[in-house]
Parts: C-alpha cells; structure tokens; sequence
C-alpha cells in the first residue's frame, strides 16, 4: 500500500547498513536434532555454539520424558495458570527447583526472557532504585526498562563502582542490584562474593540471572551462588530451562517467598501467557533429575573447557580468562569473525561469529561452547581446524 511505502523505504534503509556493516545474522538450519555433531546442508559437523552445556538437549531419558509428558497430560494447556492452565505436574516443577536451589518459591514462566521482563515492574515503583551491570542480558535490560524506579549502571564487574552507586542511592525505599551470574558473551562470572558482602553493607536486595550456570556451576550444578559460598545472601535468581536443564523453553524466577507470591499475582508475563506445555514440564523434571546426579557431566565439561581455553591460548589466540565452557575468541572486527566462522564451517566446525550489537562495536568474536556431550577427539578435531584457519586469515602466526 502507499501509506506502507516511507516505512518500507526506511527498514530496506536500514537493513542495507546492517548488511554492509557485516553485521547480518543468516540462520543456518539444523537437518536434525541438537547435538555435539549435528547435520546441515554441508553435511556433518561438530557443534561448538550451543547451550547444550551437559548433553540433554536430545538426551533419551529427556526425550523419553517428554513423550510421557505427552501423553499422560496432553499438548498444550491452552490457558495461564490461573484460569486453567495448572497441572500438578507444574507445582511439582516449581517444588523441585526451590528444593534444588534451596530458595522458598518458585514461579514458572514461558521463558527466562518472561522472567526478567516481569519482575522489575512489579516489586518495584519510582521510590526505589534498581543498579544493573553494564553488560547484563538484554532481559534485564528490558525489564528495568519497565519499570518505574531509578536506574544505575556500574561498567562490567566493577565493584568500586558498584559502591559509588549505591551510595548515590541511598535515599531510594528499596535498592536491587540486578546481575547476570555468567555473562553469555564473556563467560566470566559475575563477583557475587563482593556483590552480596556491598549489598548487606548498603541494604540492598540481590538478583542474579543464573541462565549461563543452572546445571554447569556449583555443587550440583547449583549455579553461582553456590559457586561462590553466598547463596543464602542471593534473594533473587531467575534463569532458563532452555539451557542445560534440556534446553527447550520456559525459565523461572526462584527465591523469597513473599516476593514469588506477589510476582504470582501481578506479574504480566506470567498472568498473560500460556502455561507452560505439558511436554517441557515433565522434560525439565527429568533434566532435573539428571543436572543433580550431573558430578560426571560437570567434571567432563570442566576437563573440557580448561583444556580448550589453554589450548586455544598457547597456539596464540586472545582469550577472555574464565572457568566456564564459553569460551570467547577475541577478533575485533564483524567481518573477520564472519569470515573465520565460515572457513571453520567449510573444516566442519559449526561456529557463530558475533558481532555488533550482541556484543559492543570492535570487539566481535567467535564464541567457543563446550558441551559434555562432546568426546576429547572431537576438541582436538577443532583445536586442529582452528589452528589452519587462525594462521590462514593471520589471527595467529
């Protein structure tokens, strides 16, 4: 139509420099389930960019799970939890997350996404003051952007900042300090030792989305919290059943009861969306069952990613240092990580270059995830690959 024709013009606009930036997202289809080797188009290669962190995105017992799932309780709930979109199954869920993490409640939600967007508006309004790292998730991002409270930001990892911040908010009624436990793009850990002692010195609330650790850090795959000692002194965590947890869908936020009894009531991703399906509900139990009988997983996983990362170091490639499976390869520019990831796929590794505006300008890399599922062969399949492309495009010499 005419009236479409100025926007349209505006979007080809845009969408021509994002082109010309090197900065378009293909998708690339999977002609199969999720794995540590997974078949496209070019034919079978060795997955190293998903968040399949302990192999139970296609796992038997999960899938056999789900099929029960299926047909015990049906497809879809085809309402929200309060009308008629509750199954004991999803009380079980909650039940078993909060045993799991030893926090009071737990709430479900379609995704951690959800999770994130609804939480800020509802427990907090204009007298408070929400302080959020610089390089949170866009969820959280999104989320106190909801909100009505004032907003602070100390840059990454910061703490000295993070102290000036709450000083300056010192006035507000309630003072939350909002953080990812691992950053999905650095895969460090957010300093929650440091965090939860400013926060008992400056009374303020702690929130940590933990969707990069459920099942990987911790004792038990507890997450961050436990890794660091201090999960008594964590009010909030929110995080994902999309990742290690089976990775198909739906996230929750879990921790102090009153706070989880209110999010129930008035949180609007929660009230107006679906229930989640029967299917993911009795796939995440089981997942459950298996992130905490997980010791042998983590351990793989860890063997994994230090020997990857140390690798990957000594044949000359920067790294951002960490203990988590992802692994970020530092190249700079869109293009060169575009291009590196298309040679790696053509030596039939299937990695993902990231760049602007997942990651900040001039600092585009390729992210290396490492999943228990995959056997040392094929981490030195890859380090091999990485080495011919690295010196082929002068990353390396």
């Amino acid at each position: 139509s005419m009236a479409y024709r100025s926007l349209q013009h505006l979007l080809k606009t845009q969408l021509d420099e994002i082109r010309s930036a090197g900065l378009f997202k293909g998708e690339r289809q999977l002609l199969g389930p999720q794995g540590s080797h997974i078949r496209v188009s070019q034919g079978e290669v060795l997955n190293l960019c998903a968040n399949n962190y302990l192999g139970l995105a296609n796992h038997p017992q999960v899938i056999h799970a789900a099929e029960e799932g299926l047909h015990k309780y049906g497809f879809g709930m085809a309402s929200v939890r309060f009308i008629c979109g509750t199954q004991d199954q999803h009380q079980q869920l909650e039940e078993r997350i909060s045993r799991f993490l030893g926090t009071e409640a737990t709430l479900l939600y379609s995704s951690c996404f959800d999770a994130n967007t609804g939480l800020f508006e509802t427990i907090l309004n204009e007298e408070d003051a929400v302080i959020s790292d610089a390089l949170n998730h866009a969820s959280l991002i999104d989320g106190i952007r909801l909100c009505k409270a004032r907003r602070f930001r100390y840059a990454h990892s910061d703490m000295h900042e993070l102290e000036t911040v709450l000083q300056q908010a010192s006035e507000a009624r309630v003072r939350l300090i909002a953080t990812d436990g691992v950053f999905s793009m650095d895969g460090d850990c957010a300093k929650l030792d440091r965090i939860t002692e400013l926060a008992e010195q400056y009374d303020a609330v702690v929130l940590v989305d933990d969707s990069h650790a459920t099942g990987v850090l911790g004792t038990q795959g507890k997450g961050t919290p436990t890794y660091f000692g201090v999960s008594e002194k964590v009010d909030l965590i929110t995080s994902t059943l999309g990742k290690s947890l089976g990775g198909g869908s739906g996230g929750f936020t879990s921790g102090r009861r009153e706070i989880i009894e209110l999010l129930r009531q008035r949180s609007r991703p929660y009230l107006f969306s679906n229930a989640l399906p029967p299917v993911m509900t009795a796939a995440a139990l089981k997942a459950l069952d298996i992130v905490m009988e997980g010791e042998d997983l983590r351990a793989t996983i860890n063997t994994h990613a230090q020997f990857f990362r140390s690798k990957l170091e000594t044949l000359g490639f920067r790294i951002i240092p960490g203990d988590h499976p992802i692994i970020p390869v530092m190249l700079g520019e869109a293009e060169l990580a575009t291009r590196m990831a298309e040679r790696l796929l053509e030596e039939g590794i299937y990695v993902i270059g990231f760049s602007f505006p997942v990651v900040p300008k001039g600092q585009a890399r390729i992210r290396v995830q490492m999943s228990a599922a995959h056997t040392h062969e094929d981490l030195e399949r890859a380090l091999q690959a990485f080495e011919t492309v690295g010196r082929e495009l002068s990353v390396i010499r």
